[in-house]
């Protein structure tokens, strides 16, 4: 199996977008793949943006973010509050937010919602992103979740145990306000792991999956 690298360039530091719906959702979808990459580039550079949070999930979205970008070189934290669950029916406020979004950051990598995913605040986040970033490596995470639309991904980053559990402790310990869903579970973030690591031959045993629609080599 081949095998890519994301290495900083020497001219200039690896530049991370990350996009989530809900204040939960990047570290879910890509949480460990962050860690790894920030353990791996000692000059990246991550803009976070989460979309629908209000309230309670505010501090926690912020919380979380500054624990997963603890050793960035620089970060960009975003936060906003467009009504979550009603994302399509405001949609021209949100397009003109990525418009802004673009002129703000210019990414070597986005994370973003998969294309096919069942909730409809992450299918649209994830189409404005690739309206936005129209050349520019995307990769879109998933969520678990009861609609069961998990798919089959393409691509794959390798995790050890030790990132797993920072990632998942992390997830638990800020998002206080989700733990009465039933499967904010850390099994079940582990399972889902185990699962993708199984899949890509995980060395470490545990890997996320993301769906990689474009790339160039």
């Amino acid at each position: 199996m081949l095998t890519l690298q994301f290495a900083s360039t020497h001219h200039r530091a690896l530049q991370i977008l990350c996009v989530g719906a809900h204040s939960d959702d990047i570290e879910i979808g890509c949480g460990g793949t962050i860690l790894r990459l920030l353990s791996e580039n000692e000059n990246a550079e991550v803009s976070w943006v989460v979309l629908g949070s209000t309230g309670q999930r505010d501090a926690e979205a912020l919380m979380s973010a500054e624990i997963f970008l603890a050793t960035a070189k620089k970060k960009d934290i975003l936060i906003r509050n467009f009504k979550a669950s009603f994302f399509p029916y405001v949609g021209d406020e949100i397009k003109s937010f990525f418009e802004e979004l673009k002129e703000r950051v210019s990414p070597d990598i986005v994370f973003t919602h998969y294309r096919n995913d069942l909730h409809q605040d992450h299918r649209l986040i994830s189409e404005l992103t690739w309206n936005t970033y129209r050349n520019h490596l995307i990769l879109e995470y998933e969520i678990l979740k009861y609609d069961g639309d998990l798919g089959s991904p393409n691509f794959f980053v390798h995790l050890d145990d030790a990132i797993c559990q920072k990632k998942i402790s992390a997830i638990m310990d800020c998002f206080q306000t989700q733990r009465r869903k039933d499967w904010f579970t850390p099994d079940a973030f582990l399972s889902l792991l185990r699962i993708r690591g199984i899949e890509s031959k995980a060395p470490g045993k545990y890997a996320e999956g993301f769906y990689c629609r474009k790339v160039v080599l």
